[in-house]
Formats: C-alpha cells, sequence, structure tokens
C-alpha cells in the first residue's frame, strides 16, 4: 500500500493529542510525520508506532512535501490551510472557519462520504454534537426523511479543549477541599463574565447572536441541513455545558415523513456503521458519558414513540467529543479518500 506523508497542525492540544493515540491504534498508512504547533511547544516528543517525532513550529514551509495535514482546529487554520493547499496537501480541518463555505465538503465518512469527492484542497469536519447526532440520525432518516429535529445537548468540558479539562479538574479539586472555585474558560473564554462548571449547568456554548441561539446551537441547525443536504429540514437546539469530562449527550426528537415501527428503526441502528444500539430500559441499559468516553462508536438509547405528536420519536445519543466528535472522524475523512483512491 501506497504511504502518506502526514502533518498534524495543533500537535500538542486535546484533539492534536488524540490524533497521536489513534495513529498508534491505528494502521494508517503514514511515511513521513510532521507534528505541528506554537513555538513554544518545540521540544517537546511524541511516540508513534514505536519512533519518537519532536514537535516542530509550524511555518509557511512546513507543508512541503505533505500529502495530508490534520488540522486540530483553532483560528490558525484560517492562515494556515490556504497554505498547505498551495504547497500541495489535502487539508482536514477541525475548525469552523471553513464548514459553511460552500466550496468546502462538511463530512461525517458514514453519512455522506461522496461530499468528499467535491473537495478543492480542504475538507471540513463539523461540529462535535453535530457529528454525534447525525451518526444517529442518518438510518433513520434513511428509513423516512426527518422533517424535523429538536435537539437538546449536554456537552463535556472536553469540548472546550485542554483548557475546559483543567479548569473542570482544578475547581473539583478545590470544591474537595472546601475552596472558592475560579472560573476563566465557561461559558466562553471570549465572553467578559464566567462561571464555574463543577456542581453546575451552563445553558450557554459559545456567543449569543443576534436571533438569541448561541453560534453552537446555529452550528448544529446549519450544519445538519448541509451534512444531509436537505434545506428543508427544520431543526432547533439548545446547548449546554455540563461537568463532565468526556462525551456529549444529546436528546433528539425527530419528525418524520411516515410512521416507523420501532423495531425496523432499532434494527438499523443495530446495522449502522460507527452505532452501537444500547436499548434495554427493563435492565436499565442505556448509553452515558461515563462508559462511552474513549469509544469510537455512537452509542444511541431512549428510542421511543413521542405520543404528544404523530409520526414523531425520542432517542437518545451519547459519544466521546474528542473521538468520534473531532479527531477520529478527521482521520476517518483521510482512510476513506485512501481507501477509494480519492487522494
Amino acid at each position: 500500500m501506497r504511504q502518506y506523508n502526514l502533518a498534524i497542525l495543533g500537535a500538542t492540544g486535546a484533539v492534536g493529542q488524540e490524533f497521536i493515540k489513534l495513529l498508534n491504534e491505528r494502521d494508517f498508512p503514514f511515511a513521513e510525520l510532521r507534528l505541528l504547533a506554537s513555538a513554544k511547544s518545540v521540544g517537546r516528543e511524541y511516540e508513534v508506532k514505536g519512533k519518537m517525532y519532536p514537535v516542530q513550529e509550524a511555518t509557511k514551509d512546513s507543508f512541503n512535501g505533505i500529502d495530508i495535514a490534520l488540522f486540530a482546529g483553532g483560528a490558525i487554520s484560517k492562515e494556515f490551510a490556504p497554505i498547505a493547499v498551495k504547497a500541495g496537501a489535502v487539508v482536514i480541518d477541525n475548525s469552523s472557519t471553513f464548514r459553511m463555505d460552500p466550496e468546502v465538503p462538511l463530512v461525517v465518512p458514514e453519512v455522506n462520504p461522496e461530499a468528499i469527492l467535491k473537495h478543492k484542497g480542504i475538507i471540513a469536519n463539523p461540529n462535535c454534537s453535530t457529528i454525534i447526532m447525525v451518526m444517529a440520525l442518518k438510518p433513520i432518516y434513511d428509513l423516512s426523511k426527518i422533517k424535523r429535529i429538536i435537539v437538546s445537548t449536554y456537552q463535556a468540558a472536553s469540548g472546550a479543549g485542554k483548557d475546559g479539562l483543567d479548569e473542570l479538574t482544578d475547581q473539583i479539586k478545590a470544591v474537595a477541599a472546601g475552596k472558592e472555585m475560579q472560573a476563566n474558560i465557561f461559558p466562553s473564554a471570549s465572553q467578559p463574565k464566567h462561571y464555574p462548571l463543577a456542581l453546575n449547568l451552563i445553558p450557554q456554548i459559545d456567543v449569543f447572536l443576534d436571533n438569541l441561539y448561541t453560534k453552537e446551537e446555529m452550528k448544529m441547525v446549519n450544519e445538519t441541513k448541509k451534512i444531509f443536504n436537505d434545506y428543508d429540514m427544520r431543526t432547533t437546539a439548545t446547548t449546554v455545558r455540563v461537568p463532565v469530562y468526556r462525551s456529549h449527550s444529546e436528546s433528539v426528537n425527530i419528525e418524520l415523513e411516515d410512521e416507523l415501527d420501532l423495531g425496523l428503526m432499532a434494527d438499523a441502528l443495530r446495522a449502522f456503521p460507527g452505532v452501537t444500539l444500547q436499548d434495554n430500559p427493563s435492565e436499565q441499559i442505556y448509553p452515558m458519558p461515563l462508559y462511552t468516553s474513549n469509544e469510537n462508536d455512537v452509542y444511541v438509547g431512549r428510542l421511543r414513540k413521542d405520543e404528544s405528536a404523530p409520526k414523531s420519536y425520542n432517542l437518545w445519543c451519547v459519544g466521546d467529543q474528542i473521538r468520534k466528535g473531532a479527531a477520529l472522524n478527521t482521520l476517518q475523512i483521510a482512510e476513506t479518500m485512501i481507501k477509494n483512491g480519492w487522494l
């Protein structure tokens, strides 16, 4: 099998570190590996497949000779993505920079792999909550078109990266020691006011927009339509940050074009790659973030008919935000390209 020169931009952050874990777990065919970050990270080394790789400072020359560039996300994508593409690399980007660009495909490989073929050098990785939800909805959508989605998310601290995880840990330690909690990250580091996440729920992720939805909520609305290529789909979202380390949870209500048998729906979910159906109410079996962290699949349970509306159903889905919601989905895009000869 041909091997490819691979670069990871943002290698020292939470998503970048997950890329490294996945490369150690999977048989990704890379020849050269460049770990890129800011100048302050130069000097660190990470082991991949038994070999140590030093972190290099990301510069305009970092992508020469690179075939695939995995971007861990952040504002730096806007600067370096065009540079990497000009150098000949295909960029798969985790940031929100290119997601709604009509020239950039937004891809979940199990859901819309054919969109990859439309890329012009950049492929966008969707928002973590969007990925988890569309994985659960795609097998149902294939049975009956979804007319409306109402989703409420319960998002882990991992959604804010390493700083978010560190702050939650510090707050838990402070509570245990009877000390005052310090808050600098949530609901959004760019906002003037911050709240503790430990012992709390925060009904704001990212900034508020003019329509009183948050930016995170509108990401889910707009990205879902783009991924399904269904702009008639009505979607509304409420996103909440919860004191959980990893794995986002989502309560989803859907209205379909047709009445569906729950057994048929369950069979479709059970057979769908990347989804694990975990749904046995009589034995209190359902997905929970504590038990789905560090897992690749999206877990689905609490499947039931909505008794308040026709052709409507409820489900609960949980997925590891850093894995399937970020690094794994990005790597799977690259793997799909290689497998199908699209690179």
